[in-house]
C-alpha cells in the first residue's frame, strides 16, 4: 500500500495511494486517478472511507450508490453534478453529501487537482451502479 503524500511535486493532505488500473477505467476518463482506503468494502463497519485524488481534466463516470456518499475536499478545484442539475464548482474545504440512488459525477478540474475523502454509509462490496462517461463535450464546457 503506497503511504507516500506526495504526486507530481504537489504535497496533499492524506496518502495518495494507488493509481486505479486500466481495468477499472470503465469508471473514471480524462486522465489519471488515485485511491487510498482506510476502510476498505469489505470491513465489518459497512461504510468504506478512501481519499480519491484526481489529475487535471480526470473525473469518474456518472453512478450511483446504494447508500448516502460524503465527500470532503482536501485539495484543489473540481466539479460535482447530480443529473439534471447544474455542475457545481468545488473547492478545498467544501463538502457535498450525495443521498442514495442519486446518479452523480465528480472530479477534478481542467487546470487543477483534486482530493477528496469520501465514504458511502451502508455500501456492500461493489454494489455502486456505474453508467456512461462524462463526455469530454459535455465536460469541456464547463468553466
Amino acid at each position: 500500500m503506497n503511504e507516500s503524500r506526495e504526486l507530481d511535486g504537489i504535497h496533499f493532505l492524506f496518502p495518495v495511494g494507488e493509481k486505479t488500473p486500466e481495468k477499472g477505467q470503465k469508471s473514471f476518463t480524462g486522465g489519471d486517478v488515485y485511491h487510498f482506503m482506510f476502510i476498505p468494502h469489505e470491513s465489518k463497519l459497512n461504510c468504506p472511507l478512501g481519499n480519491v485524488t484526481y489529475t487535471p481534466g480526470s473525473r469518474n463516470s456518472w453512478h450511483a450508490h446504494p447508500g448516502l456518499q460524503v465527500l470532503l475536499i482536501t485539495y484543489g478545484r473540481g466539479w460535482y453534478q447530480e443529473e439534471g442539475k447544474a455542475p457545481r464548482e468545488l473547492h478545498a474545504g467544501d463538502y457535498v453529501v450525495v443521498e442514495p440512488g442519486v446518479k452523480h459525477w465528480h472530479g477534478a478540474a481542467k487546470d487543477s487537482y483534486m482530493a477528496q475523502l469520501g465514504f458511502v454509509a451502508n455500501c456492500p462490496e461493489n454494489s455502486t451502479l456505474t453508467y456512461e462517461h462524462v463526455s469530454d463535450e459535455e465536460y469541456n464546457k464547463l468553466p
